[in-house]
């Protein structure tokens, strides 16, 4: 079992040391259950030479400088992460900051020929062949004294990140792939990854892509008042509104209280409580003009052209060793058939080796 260090952010030896470490190796442990916002738990922290367990619960209350001072020595060395985006979109939360550069080593291993999305254990089993403890990936990380096995669980998580970068880093620069991996991994640092825009709600509302003109215009008014309110009250979207009742309000548009309790799902404490609110909604939705129509069925040349532009990078990632959805899924292949332009395939490194090529032939 590996040796850490269990502290608190306000520990001045944990802020000297990781401030003066070039690379680290940072998780994160958090609860989302029951909130819209992940609640930051547990940091866990690898140096050259020690691990850390940094508690961000023992800070609150301190003052903000000594938690801001955490941060700013936690931002200062490159991060190694694995399967980031989650880790970097709860510390962008807590921190509001961003580190100066990040490695993704499920990003580097994909890249090197291993499974997409290979988990940190298997990953860890491939490269050291060592089978990692799985027993509390369900832990309730809020709780407090943590268990001496889930602390030394949390600490494996960090355990081989900075072996696996060196590991890792070696085989891409041999095969002239290493700014492949820093390309993909500096894509986490978009801070419009991890916003959360309620007019932009519509798009992760599963079934809104069936709805058409009024109904349409009702549920984008639905769904970013769901998020406003989910982000006001740090309560998650379903416990708002769930899904299936907010596409059936949108269908429906109840015009008076009475209405609403037609609603299957409908709480009568959400009519009570947000009802005025809702009969607005769709009073403003009834003036809205929704320009929208869902995309066409592809014509038969379009097939012919989406078939060829997966071949091309099916043959491309065949003589890379890589996975073809590596490169360019085929979502994003039917999109880019369709008028998009701003995919992956056509920038950095996918566009020098199959997305100029893929560019030319759908404009000729």
């Amino acid at each position: 079992m590996p040796d850490f260090k269990y502290v608190d952010f306000r520990d001045d030896n944990l802020r000297n040391e990781i401030s003066a470490e070039s690379r680290i190796g940072v998780d994160t442990e958090f609860m989302r259950e029951k909130t819209f916002y992940s609640q930051l738990c547990l940091v866990q922290i690898s140096t050259g030479s020690n691990i850390f367990c940094a508690d961000p619960l023992p800070a609150e209350g301190t003052e903000d400088a000594d938690v801001d001072s955490f941060w700013q020595a936690l931002m200062q060395p490159a991060w190694v992460l694995h399967s980031g985006r989650q880790d970097m979109e709860v510390v962008y939360q807590a921190a509001d900051c961003m580190p100066r550069e990040v490695f993704d080593t499920q990003v580097a291993a994909a890249l090197l020929g291993f499974q997409p999305q290979i988990g940190y254990a298997g990953l860890v089993a491939e490269l050291f062949s060592v089978e990692l403890a799985k027993s509390h990936t369900r832990a309730d990380w809020s709780r407090r004294p943590l268990a001496d096995a889930v602390m030394e669980y949390a600490a494996e998580d960090v355990l081989y990140l900075l072996p696996a970068y060196e590991m890792l880093t070696e085989r891409l620069e041999n095969l002239g792939r290493l700014q492949w991996a820093m390309q993909d991994s500096a894509d986490m640092l978009d801070v419009s990854l991890y916003a959360n825009d309620p007019a932009l709600a519509i798009n992760r509302l599963k079934g809104a892509g069936k709805l058409r003109g009024p109904a349409r215009a009702a549920a984008i008014r639905l769904a970013a008042w769901r998020e406003r309110e989910a982000i006001r009250t740090n309560r998650p979207r379903q416990w708002i509104l769930r899904d299936p009742v907010l596409l059936d309000l949108a269908c429906d548009r109840p015009a008076t209280k009475s209405a609403l309790s037609s609603i299957s799902g409908l709480a009568e404490r959400t009519i009570s409580r947000a009802g005025e609110q809702l009969l607005q909604i769709f009073s403003d939705a009834s003036k809205d003009k929704v320009d929208y129509e869902p995309p066409l069925r592809p014509t038969e040349k379009q097939k012919a052209l989406q078939k060829e532009m997966h071949r091309r990078v099916s043959a491309c990632a065949e003589e890379h060793g890589i996975a073809t959805e590596i490169i360019a899924p085929r979502k994003e292949l039917s999109a880019a058939m369709l008028g998009t332009r701003d995919s992956r395939v056509f920038r950095g490194w996918r566009s020098e080796l199959v997305g100029a090529a893929l560019l030319e032939l759908l404009e000729n």
